[in-house]
């Protein structure tokens, strides 16, 4: 079985968040393989969902570049961040979308849409990581999008929340 020959790899001292010459780790590579099995048993063994490569790209980018949304579940399931960009300024949903696979572009841009919603003062990013600023594309994406974001009192974002 695969996952025996890559837990054996990792027992013979193989560290979970190691690295090829790319700076892709082996979760980087289960995401753009669309082996959400494996992502998930990586995951859960202690690799970094959020760790980036030397393109600047997550797990996540892999998973949306790659049209796997089993991958970008398990990804969102282990809090991996979606505002984080590459090195060319690109979130997830945007390769998403620009790569073709729009189920996965609006998976991805509900999931941030409903963080934004239900976030009050809580950071959506750990300190340290650099989220991408939202564009004008972006910002248009979803009807209700501006309503949502300059809502300031609870009421306004239940109310937001609720349409």
């Amino acid at each position: 079985m695969q996952l025996d020959c890559i837990s054996n790899l990792f027992e013979g001292g193989d560290a979970v968040n190691s690295s090829n010459v790319l700076g892709q780790s082996p979760a980087h590579l289960a995401a753009c393989s669309g082996q959400a099995f494996c992502l998930l048993w990586l995951l859960q063994t202690g690799a970094d969902a959020n760790q980036q490569d030397n393109n600047g790209e997550t797990p996540m980018h892999k998973a949306a570049k790659a049209g796997s949304l089993e991958c970008i579940s398990v990804l969102v399931a282990s809090d991996a961040q979606l505002g984080l960009c590459n090195n060319e300024g690109r979130t997830a949903e945007e390769l998403a979308l620009s790569y073709g696979f729009e189920e996965c572009g609006r998976f991805l841009n509900t999931l941030r849409m409903t963080r934004l919603l239900t976030s009050s003062s809580t950071p959506l990013m750990p300190a340290g990581l650099v989220a991408c600023p939202l564009t004008g594309a972006q910002s248009s994406k979803v009807a209700g999008q501006k309503r949502a974001l300059i809502a300031t009192g609870a009421q306004d974002r239940k109310r937001a929340r609720d349409w």
